[in-house]
């Protein structure tokens, strides 16, 4: 019976993994947002997207300080 019960799971996954990826994404950001609220739940998101952000351009090798030098007024990160 759990054979079953497991190829059924594998096949709902290979069917609607987009589905249930941002299903359980949904989940986990209304938790969040339950447990600690709206707008430190929106701080946290950005927190994250910038740690992309600065983490996809070291992985490129790309020079941090010339990406800051756009960001911040010119002269100040040297």
């Amino acid at each position: 019976m759990s054979s079953l019960i497991k190829e059924r799971v594998i096949s709902i996954l290979e069917n609607h993994r987009g589905k249930v990826i941002c299903s359980l994404i949904g989940f986990i950001l209304a938790v969040i947002i339950l447990l600690v609220g709206f707008f430190k739940t929106l701080f946290i998101i950005a927190c994250v997207l910038v740690g992309y952000y600065f983490g996809s351009k070291i992985d490129n090798e790309e020079n941090i300080s010339d990406i800051l030098d756009k960001i911040l007024p010119p002269g100040n990160f040297k």
